[in-house]
């Protein structure tokens, strides 16, 4: 069985809580660096473009997060398009992906660490 984790953000007794679960931030993470130019998919995962159609929930796969006391640590496994320099792309979704989720939550982004997990060989006309 799955557990849901959730980071308390705000907690003020005159107006509530606020809580965001760990798979929005997978969410956020997903998304930002599947924005990346060079960046197919994550592993596991279907293109950013599909997602509308078959729903968000399949876009966490491929991403790992911890949050603890108001930090967060991202894991990536990415599919790359071929052509790319690696060090180059990974650098820009790490940056990508750490303003995302600090100006999206608040929290703050320790660690993105990004494993490549394949190579898409585009088909030529």
């Amino acid at each position: 069985m799955e557990r849901e984790e959730e980071v308390i953000l705000q907690e003020d007794a005159s107006v509530g809580t606020v809580k965001i679960a760990d798979d929005v931030v997978a969410i956020i993470a997903a998304l930002a660096a599947t924005e990346v130019d060079g960046v197919s998919s994550l592993a596991g995962n279907l293109t950013n473009e599909l997602m509308s159609k078959v729903g968000v929930k399949s876009l966490t796969k491929g991403v790992k997060v911890e949050v603890s006391e108001g930090s967060v640590a991202v894991d990536l496994a990415l599919n790359m398009e071929y052509g790319f320099n690696i060090p180059e792309t990974c650098q820009k979704v790490q940056g990508k992906v750490k303003s995302a989720i600090e100006n999206m939550t608040g929290l703050t982004c320790s660690d993105v660490n990004i494993r490549i997990a394949g190579i898409n060989m585009k088909k030529d006309k």
